[in-house]
C-alpha cells in the first residue's frame, strides 16, 4: 500500500508501476489565443500637464434654436455664438406633404419660411469655427 505522502497519488485502476502524469494546464484566455495585449488596469487620466502649462477643459455646451454664451473650443474665446437658419427636414417633408395634398403653386414652400421648421446653425463669431446645429 502506498502511504499518503509529498508525492502525487498512484494513477487510479492502473498498474503499480505507473507513473502519475499532472492534468493538462487551463486553456489560454481569448487574449493570448488571439495574441492580444492582456488588459491593464483602468485608463487613469494624467494629473498633470505634459507641456507644463494651465490644463484647459472643455466642456459640450447644448446649443438652442437661440445664440449661446459659451467658451469657444477653438480659439478660446468667450462668445456668443453668432447664428443663422436653414430649412430642416421638417421643412421639407411637410412641403412635400403639402405639394401632395395638391398646393403646389407656392404654398409648398411656405414651411421653409416658418422659423420653427428651420435647423439654427452656430458659428464662433471670433474665429468664424462651426459649433454645432440644433435640429428641428
Amino acid at each position: 500500500m502506498n502511504k499518503a505522502g509529498p508525492g502525487p497519488p498512484p494513477y487510479a485502476g492502473g498498474p503499480a508501476y505507473s507513473t502519475y502524469v499532472p492534468p493538462p494546464a487551463a486553456p489560454p484566455s481569448y487574449s493570448q489565443a488571439v495574441g492580444g495585449v492582456p488588459p491593464s488596469s483602468p485608463f487613469i487620466p494624467p494629473t498633470q500637464s505634459i507641456h507644463g502649462g494651465p490644463t484647459i477643459v472643455t466642456t459640450v455646451v447644448p446649443v438652442g434654436p437661440q445664440a449661446t454664451h459659451m467658451i469657444c473650443p477653438y480659439c478660446q474665446a468667450e462668445v456668443d455664438t453668432a447664428t443663422r437658419t436653414e430649412p430642416g427636414l421638417i421643412a421639407y417633408l411637410s412641403g412635400i406633404v403639402i405639394a401632395i395634398l395638391g398646393c403646389w403653386l407656392g404654398c409648398c414652400l411656405i414651411p421653409c419660411c416658418i422659423p420653427e421648421c428651420m435647423d439654427v446653425h452656430h458659428s464662433c463669431p471670433n474665429c468664424k469655427a462651426y459649433l454645432g446645429r440644433y435640429r428641428r
